[in-house]
């Protein structure tokens, strides 16, 4: 009888058993239970690798942290001093902005313009995706930066062959009014990753349009601009977006051309290598932290200004 009440309490109360909870999970897991097997890498990934280090982080940047010593709680003292006692700041983010600004619309011109010359149907397209292509996936390495130091040397290929016509070129590298063209060169020089998705945008115009163009006596740059600009401004959107985050991290070519100093007198000192001067040279992790953060904001606010601006010049089918 007592074993019945208590059934009757339970059931009365909406509190599931046990046995219940438990069968229920089974059905849960049953279901879906494969699907989270498989999210287990990327969650393991964006938790212990991507979420953690950077709640960690914002933690840090709040700190004086040398890795030596514990993290000792500063505030905002970290902010405070790169908004209004580091030069050094200011500097790497001139040279930054310079060389997004210069970088990222000559890589974006000279990629839609490969583009629309493979996209008038060259023989061994495939060929030339792949060749063109291949500097995106090698630009960004050791190697290739280490090769870009010795053309653009004193004694370089590049001077060389100016020497040829008798011409003195300067040592590229080492003055500061030239530095940082070599690396937007190099930038440029890796145009196949927006190369190739421009080509794409381009096999997606219906040719009737620039056909019915030509019947009305519209030339080929009347074409260009009334037809392939607007129908192509989402993947321009794109690849503008893509390419200046990409060119705010830009790290590897100013460290290994600069040899980590960001010289000649900070011609070359991206944010990203001071940044890496703060923490691995001067063991200031907490303010090195901060840096981070700040320039998260910076790519933010550049994002959101994209996307608040796209509406104006950005064309969709609708």
């Amino acid at each position: 009888m007592a074993a019945v009440q208590d059934t009757a309490v339970t059931v009365g109360t909406g509190a599931p058993s046990r046995p219940a909870a438990q069968g229920r999970l089974a059905r849960i897991w049953a279901r879906h239970g494969a699907g989270y097997m498989f999210l287990l890498p990327w969650l393991i990934g964006f938790f212990g690798l991507t979420l953690g280090p950077a709640i960690a982080s914002l933690y840090l940047s709040f700190t004086n942290f040398d890795l030596i010593r514990a993290p000792e709680w500063v505030g905002t003292a970290n902010y405070a001093r790169i908004a209004m006692a580091d030069p050094k700041f200011a500097a790497a983010v001139k040279v930054t902005f310079l060389y997004v600004v210069l970088s990222v619309p000559f890589k974006l011109a000279f990629a839609l313009l490969v583009a629309i010359l493979l996209d008038r149907g060259v023989r061994g397209l495939t060929v030339y995706r792949a060749i063109f292509y291949l500097p995106s996936l090698l630009g960004g390495s050791v190697a290739i930066a280490v090769l870009w130091r010795q053309l653009f040397a004193g004694d370089g290929l590049i001077n060389s062959l100016l020497a040829r016509f008798g011409i003195e070129g300067p040592s590229w590298i080492s003055h500061p009014d030239y530095s940082i063209w070599t690396l937007v060169v190099l930038s440029v020089w890796q145009f196949g990753s927006p190369m190739i998705i421009f080509l794409a945008g381009l096999r997606q115009i219906p040719t009737d349009m620039y056909e019915a163009a030509s019947l009305d006596g519209a030339s080929k740059f009347r074409q260009f601009y009334k037809i392939t600009l607007p129908l192509l401004t989402p993947v321009i959107f794109f690849n503008a977006v893509v390419q200046t985050i990409d060119a705010f991290k830009a790290f590897t070519p100013a460290f290994i051309i600069s040899g980590g100093t960001g010289g000649p007198i900070n011609s070359t000192l991206f944010y990203t290598l001071y940044l890496y001067q703060e923490a691995f040279g001067n063991f200031r992790m907490g303010y090195a932290s901060a840096l981070a953060w700040i320039l998260v904001l910076i790519i933010g606010l550049f994002t959101a200004f994209s996307f608040l601006t796209s509406r104006y010049w950005v064309h969709y089918d609708d």
